[in-house]
């Protein structure tokens, strides 16, 4: 019988990867059409109304259709980039679509009627035009929730390990938070402004408000649900009620203490806009009303794009935290 060893067993061997396939390399390109098409319409085919910014609308859709055409071809060869890129083309191809549909039927058209659909080289001229108010509007809203979701998060977390923890405080507390937690903030917004000095402070106590119920609840739900074996092991190791509370309870709560800050987040974003359209002076929910008021369309649709763009990137930033703190459960919830 022939002997085998180790070093005579046949090594896999480490092959490069395959390229794509015409169909995908060559589909990509499909991408590119919508914008090129996108960039001769706008250019091209004659406007219903006076637009300032079409021909820099047609050139900045026609080069970004150029370089989809030449870039998602060789898209293979450029890494992380390429398969990122390949991955997105279908989405890519029907954003230029939807776009093209869009300039038809209005600024080509009228098929919508004008000012309340205006065209996307109207909401280009708005960030090119008013970027500085729009900029200062979200600087604003951007501070004045950034101090009203920590002052909510942090409230919310101590009050939840406290009640999870502590009977006695649970005791109190439940009946509390049972009682105002359900009431929406905003219902809270008459009492708010007569009991706030500023409109500022009562813009960021609705927002903390709005933050500190879902944090609380699920914190609270994450410390009462530990594993009671954690403790005891803990204890019988000499552990005290201090490193009980801080390195068994509430990282074995985290998990739940993330969901409610993604639930507050939520809640405390939408709070943030009613609150500007009502007292403050600047933001982006000031903005919206400002728009409003001088029939600006426009501007009100560029402010729409800005507050889902501040929202998604909140969230996805709050998401890779969670991945840095909770890595053993990446990939359980997904953004």
């Amino acid at each position: 019988m022939t002997s085998v060893t180790a070093g005579s067993l046949p090594r896999a061997s480490a092959r490069p990867a395959a390229p794509p396939s015409p169909w995908v390399r060559w589909g990509t390109v499909l991408a590119a059409l919508p914008w090129l098409a996108l960039s001769v319409a706008t250019r091209r085919l004659p406007e219903t109304g006076d637009f300032p910014y079409s021909l820099v609308f047609a050139n900045g859709t026609g080069l970004l259709g150029l370089l989809l055409l030449t870039g998602l071809p060789v898209a293979h060869g450029l890494g992380r980039v390429g398969a990122r890129l390949r991955h997105w083309a279908p989405w890519i191809g029907v954003l230029g679509l939807a776009f093209l549909a869009w300039e038809l039927v209005t600024a080509k058209l009228e098929l919508l009627p004008m000012p309340f659909f205006p065209p996307p080289q109207a909401i280009l001229e708005v960030f090119l035009d008013d970027w500085a108010r729009l900029g200062h509007s979200t600087f604003n809203s951007l501070v004045l929730l950034a101090g009203g979701y920590a002052i909510g998060a942090a409230v919310g977390f101590v009050l939840g390990v406290a009640i999870g923890w502590s009977r006695a405080v649970g005791y109190w507390a439940h009946p509390i938070l049972r009682f105002v937690g359900p009431l929406p903030a905003t219902a809270w917004l008459p009492l708010a402004f007569f009991v706030f000095p500023s409109s500022w402070s009562a813009s960021t106590f609705l927002v903390a408000l709005a933050t500190g119920f879902p944090v609380t609840v699920l914190t609270w739900s994450g410390v009462a649900g530990v594993n009671k074996a954690y403790f005891d092991v803990a204890r019988t190791l000499g552990a005290s009620g201090t490193f009980l509370v801080l390195r068994v309870a509430v990282p074995a709560a985290l998990p739940h203490v993330f969901v409610g800050l993604f639930m507050g987040l939520g809640g405390s974003f939408a709070v943030l806009v009613v609150a500007e359209m009502l007292g403050v002076k600047a933001g982006l929910g000031w903005y919206l009303q400002w728009a409003q008021g001088w029939a600006a369309y426009a501007n009100m649709y560029a402010a729409l794009i800005v507050m889902a763009l501040m929202c998604s990137s909140l969230i996805s930033l709050l998401f890779r935290l969670r991945d840095r703190l909770l890595a053993w459960q990446k990939g359980l919830v997904q953004w």
